[in-house]
């Protein structure tokens, strides 16, 4: 049950506090959510490299657990390349090309396999220790916060009304749920699988923190420029090793 309930609370958390940040105004939003990507880059790099690596390598060797975290990076920047799911952080869609209904379905299913995804790494990461869980979802949540955001944006130009554009991400962050469950039934057929998912998480972490949120810090959107960036950076990171 705890895994279940941290995947919820990793999907869901991020798509509850990007709803309160679509509900404020747009000079607000254009201030908190750039924030939010910062502190995602250090939760998302804390967790990677700190928590979820360490994991796999307590039971893989080094040359399997690096080459199952290169394959994580490999594989999500190729599903990034086919567009199953769409990275917009800047809380409008401005850069984004999905403006019409078509593209916005495709968002919609691209996130709920985001979080299919997502679901499964936490349930993994609580498998191996609850603590290891909560980071995880912590992780999860903050880098869904800028996401959702940017997803809800897109629906939004598509012509859903508001109301519509949150149900149908309320719908697609389910996915975290039968992602969960889907982890507790493969570990119970493969037990070994574990550290791999690990080691697989980490690669995918570090893609999208590296790949995704630290090109749209270099785009100066952030108020205080790098020295904000930075110590937002390293509060998120501190929030993994603290907890």
């Amino acid at each position: 049950m705890a895994a279940v309930g941290l995947s919820v609370l990793g999907s869901l958390g991020g798509l509850i506090a990007a709803s309160t940040f679509l509900l404020a105004g747009d000079s607000l939003r254009s201030k908190i959510v750039p924030w939010a990507i910062s502190y995602a880059v250090g939760t998302l790099l804390g967790v990677a490299l700190l928590a979820l690596l360490p994991e796999a390598l307590e039971v893989l060797r080094p040359q399997v657990a690096l080459g199952t975290l290169l394959a994580g990076v490999l594989t999500f920047f190729l599903l990034e390349k086919l567009v199953l799911w769409r990275h917009c952080h800047d809380g409008h869609g401005h850069e984004c090309e999905a403006h019409t209904s078509s593209a916005a379905s495709l968002v919609i299913i691209g996130d709920a396999f985001h979080t299919f995804v997502d679901g499964a790494i936490i349930a993994a990461a609580v498998l191996t220790s609850v603590p290891l869980g909560i980071t995880t979802a912590l992780a999860v949540a903050a880098h869904e916060i800028p996401q959702e955001v940017g997803d809800v944006a897109i629906l939004l130009r598509a012509g859903y009304s508001r109301s519509r554009a949150l149900t149908l991400n309320m719908m697609s962050a389910l996915g975290g749920v039968l992602g969960a469950l889907a982890m507790l039934m493969t570990s119970q057929t493969l037990p070994d699988v574990l550290p791999y998912v690990l080691a697989f998480a980490a690669g995918n972490f570090l893609y999208i923190a590296m790949a995704d949120l630290i090109p749209d810090l270099h785009r100066g959107n952030v108020e205080g420029g790098a020295f904000r960036q930075m110590a937002l950076i390293t509060a998120g990171i501190l929030t993994i090793v603290l907890l």
